[in-house]
């Protein structure tokens, strides 16, 4: 494979909503590239994009995949985007390797909801957007109400280059002819239409354009190409993939219209305050970032996939990651097409190229020199939604820590941790069917199995009142040495969000200077483990007042435990509450749902903030929630809208626990342990 420049690469990403048809249509344009010899169909698993079992078994991605293709000597590298909310992680992290998001849109099942949200976060990230209309020829679809659909949803910039004839089985293109009949729209106007928009960008051109009616061949793919760049237009194309109606058309747009690293938007490097724009040359030093982790099923070996933003790097160059001043070798370098791997001689910039065996994570920088600073990723949703596990064989133990961190890896958007609190190792990710397929993927490559179940709610305690000179005594004989400690606190309320305080205030030497700070020890440790229902406490100013000291046995761990009794008998003093997570909710629903759903996050404690009704009979209702109320939200969303609804969270605040909530979680509690008396 040659080596191409900079301005001979287009970088573009298929994404859109479940079911707009994109691994249908990467299929199509590899088949009509001449990549493969045969169209490969997602219902007889026979695709090169949907390569992995889980995606094969599912009929849909559950992660990004790339291809590339050449057309007219151009090189097009091609990320396929899943669709499902609960897979946003990977689809959000293909934006950053791109300069192209090509939205998806099935005409008939229309606008979903992550249609438009991958649509905004494109424009979040100052990436040119091509809307394409999928299967354009389905039966009882509503073309011209789709078309105002996406005008009203996504702006007027969205203008036609071709349009559906004869009832789906053609496509006339309209930015080159100003004549003949579709199937909606009316030619000659779509035509001066997109024209005119093309030479807004560029005065010179308006003269002749004025004159003739047209723009030269020579001037139209950089301006047309800088309009797109710059959002001044969102070009809609139609086409029919299984069909191959429309592919040819659309190859050729992606080449004309689809901004290279030359034209498209230029990654920035920041470090601090300080903003350094990337020109994407191929002299100069070296600059990629990793955007997708992903292992080979058949070898397990891992792939860091990354995109050249600058500079050529050859196998036995000297690579950086990151700000580590050593460098390391990459070895191999490879082109990734579905499973398949070709190894390239270099890197170079503008491309698309992956890296075998080296230990990175999405995000990552890599150079020929150790980069200070990072080049921004996309917003990613946090993951709320969260299941404790355990395998269910106790010496999978080992291998459930490798499977997880190989999930973390590959999904910015699914995070693990070992809870301090209660002891579970709960996996968090955007949804329950996101989980889900984490468990089959468990199963399926580590052949592993896990029990999991609702991880327990991360409440906190704290105080709403204050008291005043509470005294311990810590008596100990065991017929040697014994143990001796006496100490007085106040305690009181601290600001919210302040955390833990302690204050000294003894006055000349009635506890030895070298006791004091076993005192705040003890404390800490008894801040971890909570007083009343086995929660941390927060927000607490803590202030060691009097006490008394033997000369003989006094000892550090004597003045440890007189502290944490101290604080357990002023705490239950001070009027102790609970506090509890509260979390901002989005849910994105059919309109007819409104009531229902407005009443039920009503019933679970929420508050209701606004909603936004949005184009295509949508509307987003968003609300504040505690996180024990809808821990499970997603089945029950499911159930109240048929499917039909989507949801974000993400933590807002921590807020009192109502009395009786409260006095069922302390009733529950059960201590594990005696604390030393």
């Amino acid at each position: 494979m040659d080596v191409h420049k900079v301005n001979e690469i287009h970088n573009i990403a298929l994404v859109g909503h479940s079911g707009a048809g994109k691994t249908t249509l990467g299929e199509a344009l590899l088949f009509k590239a001449g990549v493969t010899t045969r169209l490969g169909n997602v219902d007889d698993h026979t695709t090169v994009l949907d390569y992995d079992e889980e995606s094969k078994e599912r009929r849909h991605s559950t992660d990004s995949t790339v291809a590339y293709l050449e057309h007219h000597g151009k090189l097009i590298n091609m990320i396929v985007a899943p669709g499902m909310p609960d897979y946003s992680g990977p689809a959000l992290a293909s934006l950053a390797a791109v300069e192209t998001a090509v939205i998806c849109i099935s005409a008939a099942s229309g606008i979903g909801v992550n249609t438009r949200r991958m649509f905004n976060a494109a424009g979040e990230m100052g990436l040119a957007r091509m809307i394409v209309v999928t299967r354009m020829d389905a039966e009882n679809v509503d073309l011209e109400a789709l078309y105002e659909g996406i005008r009203e949803t996504f702006g007027a910039t969205c203008l036609p280059i071709n349009l559906p004839a004869d009832g789906g089985k053609r496509v006339i293109d309209v930015l080159a002819k100003a004549e003949g009949k579709a199937d909606l729209l009316d030619v000659p106007h779509c035509h001066t239409q997109i024209l005119d928009a093309i030479v807004e960008v560029d005065d010179e051109l308006m003269g002749p354009y004025m004159e003739t009616g047209e723009i030269p061949e020579d001037k139209l793919e950089p301006t047309f190409s800088k309009s797109v760049a710059i959002g001044h237009i969102v070009p809609v194309l139609f086409v029919s993939a299984k069909q191959g109606i429309g592919i040819p058309e659309l190859l050729d747009a992606l080449v004309l219209c689809a901004p290279s690293p030359e034209i498209g938007g230029h990654r920035e490097l920041i470090n601090g305050d300080q903003k350094t724009e990337i020109v994407p040359t191929a002299d100069g030093d070296f600059v990629a970032q990793v955007f997708k982790i992903t292992s080979d099923p058949k070898s397990n070996i891992k792939y860091s996939v990354a995109r050249v933003f600058r500079g050529t790097l050859k196998g036995d160059s000297n690579l950086h990651i990151g700000d580590d001043r050593k460098g390391q070798r990459p070895g191999h370098i490879f082109k990734l097409r579905g499973a398949e791997h070709m190894e390239v001689p270099v890197a170079s910039a503008g491309d698309i190229v992956a890296f075998a065996k080296l230990d990175l994570k999405i995000g990552q920088l890599l150079g020929s020199h150790a980069l200070d600073g990072a080049i921004p990723m996309p917003k990613f949703p946090t993951p709320m939604f969260a299941l404790a596990v355990e395998p269910k064989s106790r010496g999978d133990i080992d291998k459930v820590g490798v499977a997880l961190h190989r999930f973390t890896d590959e999904d910015p958007c699914f995070k693990t941790h070992r809870d301090a609190q209660t002891s579970e190792l709960v996996m968090e990710g955007l949804g329950d069917l996101h989980l889900t397929v984490v468990r089959s993927k468990m199963k399926r490559y580590y052949k592993i199995e896990v029990e999991s179940k609702p991880p327990k709610i991360p409440y906190r305690e704290t105080i709403a009142g204050r008291a005043a000179y509470v005294e311990y005594t810590h008596k100990k004989q065991t017929g040697g040495a014994g143990q001796f400690a006496k100490v007085a606190i106040d305690i009181e309320p601290n600001d919210r969000g302040k955390g833990y305080e302690f204050v000294d205030k003894i006055f000349g030497g009635v506890i030895d200077q070298q006791f004091r700070p076993s005192v705040d020890k003890g404390i800490r440790e008894q801040l971890k483990k909570g007083v009343i229902a086995g929660c941390p406490v927060v927000d607490v100013k803590v202030s060691l007042v009097d006490g008394k000291t033997h000369p003989v046995d006094s000892k550090d761990i004597a003045f440890q435990i007189a502290g944490r009794q101290a604080f357990k008998a002023a705490f239950a003093a001070s009027k102790p509450i609970l506090l509890e997570p509260v979390v901002n909710i989005e849910v994105t629903i059919p309109s007819e749902f409104v009531g229902d759903i407005t009443r039920d996050l009503a019933g679970k404690r929420g508050q209701i903030i606004g909603q936004d009704v949005l184009p295509g009979n949508q509307t987003v209702v968003r609300a504040t929630v505690p996180l024990s109320e809808v821990a499970n939200y997603s089945s029950q969303l499911k159930s109240v809208t048929g499917g039909q609804g989507s949801y974000l969270m993400e933590l807002s605040h921590y807020d009192v626990v109502p009395p009786n909530v409260q006095q069922q979680i302390v009733a529950n509690f059960k201590p594990h342990e005696k604390d030393d008396e």
